[in-house]
């Protein structure tokens, strides 16, 4: 069954029985890049503007010495040495170098015989990383540095190039890995080199000779013969057989070309692709398939990965999944397919894209690592109360409006955005997460705080039940009475109890408050968003 973790994924590779040496047959990960700042999913509210850390691109020196000393426990010298030598080359990029160390090291264990690797990166930190993976992988499986063109230039004034271009690093496990290849659409300058034949069909020529030093092939065929430490590309059979079928050109003489083969167009699949892709297009800011997700990527990007690199069945991970683009190509191409991510609200966004975009098409799959029943939450709560606090709301589909960070939010932990049955008027809901004791001053506050944001409703979702006074009070608030005749109450409680036992919110059924992919079905492309 296909799978999404949550957590982080050195120790779900390592804990996790699933992940076993020689268990996939694709991997590929985009990492957070070493940019030292922070991306964030923003929230348009005229009267807030929330925020919540999708995850942080830095990486700190408090967990390197303990990562440095696991190296060296497992013997990995070569690998040890070479991170100390980046200690005093590149301080600034040495701990993000410790923390994919360990990973990539992982990575390479479960990965196939016949399996491929392919990291996405930037070039900030890319030749660093070519250097970890060539110590991991060996550097003559090495197979590609391939640029991808991401964005236009701008005409913006700078003191060095425009920066454009993406780091994928691909390799191989070993020399017997799988490989389709993959072509892209002739330019207009390429198609102008084919000619119509006698029959209307397009061809071009191409040269019949190869660059040899086999002398078998350097011999005097129909009066022509290949140039010095050159060779005819076949064998005097086969030229024959070519030139039967009318595939040679001649000259005036009746001798043949040299550059006298004929390729037809319609036998053609295309131009054989190469390292260098300026054919797909970045997520823009009104792209069909955006999900106000940061750095993601377009998915026809992660289709060419994975039929380049795997065949239908073919498992394939993403160890830093973010918003899914990988599990979505993998799902639409007939792999199977494991996610990880370290964000709930990553875990979140993700189901509702596969739901939205494949519907009733969608492949089984389950989520680990997430709050299972009352137990695990309370669990959760105990470990991390912001982590407890993320979940629920992103279990909710609900923007939440602070991540690790307590004090920005004024009164509220989450915003939903609905739609009115038969309008198009939306409202918002406000929402606050308590883990601990709760009292009637709670009920208060959320009500303050809703009211001065101009919100319609409020939920406070409680592990605890609450008390009879905050039941009294929040039936006296009322109901908002909306268009059509439709009321909701204006604050309304949900315990964590009943949230697994299956409780609903009172709330109107479309929930808006994060973009969605129209339903299109297997074998499709995402073609637009709700």
């Amino acid at each position: 069954m296909n799978k999404i973790y949550l957590g982080d994924c050195l120790d779900v590779l390592r804990n996790e029985l699933e992940f076993k040496p020689e268990s996939v047959d694709l991997i590929y990960i985009d990492p957070p890049f070493n940019s030292k700042r922070n991306y964030n999913v923003f929230f348009d509210d005229k009267e807030i503007q929330t925020q919540r850390m999708a995850f942080e691109d830095t990486w700190s020196l408090h967990t390197v010495a303990d990562s440095l000393l696991e190296l060296d426990n497992i013997h990995h010298d070569k690998l040890l040495n070479l991170l100390n030598a980046y200690r005093d080359i590149a301080p600034q990029v040495f701990p993000y170098l410790v923390m994919m160390t360990l990973r990539v090291i992982e990575l390479h264990k479960i990965l196939k015989p016949t399996g491929s690797f392919y990291l996405h990166c930037d070039p900030t930190a890319s030749h660093y990383l070519k250097t970890i993976c060539d110590a991991v992988f060996g550097a003559k499986y090495f197979r590609n540095e391939v640029m991808w063109q991401r964005t236009n230039a701008h005409n913006l004034k700078s003191r060095y190039f425009s920066k454009l271009h993406d780091v994928i690093l691909f390799y191989s496990k070993t020399e017997k890995y799988t490989w389709n290849h993959q072509y892209s659409e002739y330019s207009e300058a390429q198609l102008s080199r084919f000619k119509e034949d006698e029959e209307g069909r397009l061809y071009k020529a191409e040269n019949l000779t190869i660059s040899t030093a086999t002398s078998s092939r350097n011999f005097e065929w129909r009066g022509s013969i290949p140039p010095k430490n050159r060779g005819w590309g076949a064998s005097k059979e086969r030229l024959e057989e070519w030139l039967s079928e009318g595939r040679i050109l001649l000259k005036k003489d009746g001798s043949p070309r040299l550059d006298g083969f004929k390729v037809y167009f319609d036998e053609l699949k295309g131009k054989p692709l190469d390292d260098i892709w300026n054919d797909i297009n970045r997520v823009g800011n009104t792209s069909k398939e955006r999900l106000s997700y940061p750095t993601q990527k377009p998915k026809a990007l992660l289709e060419r990965v994975i039929q380049a690199s795997s065949n239908e069945g073919d498992i394939v991970l993403d160890a830093f999944c973010g918003c899914g683009t990988s599990i979505d190509a993998a799902e639409s191409l007939n792999r199977q397919w494991i996610g990880i991510d370290i964000a709930p609200f990553a875990v979140s966004l993700i189901k509702r894209r596969l739901k939205d975009t494949y519907g009733k098409d969608l492949s089984k799959f389950e989520v680990r690592g997430t709050p299972t029943d009352e137990a695990s939450a309370i669990k959760l709560w105990e470990q991390s109360p912001f982590a407890f606090e993320d979940w629920w709301l992103t279990e909710l589909e609900v923007f939440a409006t602070t991540y690790g960070k307590k004090g920005a939010d004024k009164g509220i932990d989450g915003v939903g955005v609905y739609v009115i049955p038969k309008s198009d008027k939306t409202i918002k809901v406000g929402f606050q997460v308590k883990g601990g004791k709760v009292q009637s001053k709670d009920i208060d506050a959320l009500f303050g705080a809703i009211t001065k944001h101009g919100y319609a409703m409020g939920v406070l979702l409680t592990r605890h039940k609450p008390t009879k006074p905050m039941l009294t009070s929040t039936m006296q608030l009322g109901n908002f009475e909306a268009d059509y005749g439709y009321k909701y109450p204006k604050l309304q409680i949900m315990t964590l109890e009943e949230f697994f036992n299956g409780k609903q919110l009172n709330l109107p059924k479309n929930n808006i408050t994060f973009k969605s992919a129209a339903t299109v079905g297997k074998g499709g492309t995402q073609v637009g968003l709700l």
